[in-house]
């Protein structure tokens, strides 16, 4: 079956060239002009991925995204925000709502489809463990239902701090560089922002409650996760 992609943009000759290189690839391609045309698509029909423009009428694309990830149905569903906005206060925004990545145009449709893939691929966790359950210290994750609780209480993460986390905690004890994190987790190189993970660690610590101080920040170099939950 064709993974299917919406695209959400109100500039309709960008969204046909957008659907036209996405069918191309061998997607199955929806398109939306507005926020609320967008929303109203998901409750009928989720879609795998969803690409996002930022300047859309009424309601602009942040407040698209945060709807979708406040929604138990939707927030699973990873975002591409594609807009004209390059500036890095941008791109934080958008990260900090839970989008997964973010290209600014002029864009090139070839690079676009294989940050598509990627993000499509690195999405389903459960090709990259081994084991389906993880505990540890309080936390359990269970790989094949996307679940993580700690201390029996559900905790609502991304696809991206889903993956993120496993890693890190799969790796415990050792020191992961922002660039090996951009790489295993997103698989792209360090041409994009390390801002990304900073970003990304910062939210999943705060989702993460007190167990976010397991997540050590080791200067210089990167994160890891402690080998026990020690105090300093």
């Amino acid at each position: 079956m064709k993974e299917r992609i919406l695209v959400v943009e109100d500039d309709k000759h960008i969204s046909r060239l957008v659907a036209y290189n996405l069918e191309k690839a061998g997607f199955d391609c929806s398109q939306a002009y507005t926020g609320e045309e967008a929303l109203k698509y998901l409750a009928k029909q989720p879609a795998d991925l969803i690409i996002l423009d930022i300047m859309l009428p009424e309601m602009d694309g942040f407040a698209v995204c945060r709807l979708i990830k406040q929604d138990h149905r939707l927030k699973h569903i990873p975002i591409i925000m594609l807009t004209a906005k390059g500036e890095e206060v941008d791109r934080v925004v958008g990260l900090e709502l839970g989008a997964d990545d973010y290209v600014v145009k002029p864009f090139s449709p070839r690079e676009l489809i294989l940050r598509i893939k990627t993000i499509l691929k690195r999405s389903k966790p459960a090709e990259t463990q081994t084991k389906d359950l993880i505990e540890c210290a309080g936390l359990l994750i269970d790989i094949p239902r996307y679940r993580v609780t700690l201390n029996n209480k559900e905790i609502t993460l991304t696809a991206m701090e889903f993956k993120l986390l496993v890693i890190l905690i799969q790796r415990q004890g050792r020191v992961q560089t922002r660039e090996r994190l951009l790489s295993d987790v997103w698989d792209i190189n360090a041409d994009v922002y390390t801002r990304t993970v900073d970003t990304h660690i910062k939210r999943l610590r705060e989702k993460l409650g007190k167990a976010g101080r397991l997540i050590e920040t080791v200067r210089g170099l990167g994160y890891r996760f402690k080998e026990e939950d020690s105090e300093d």
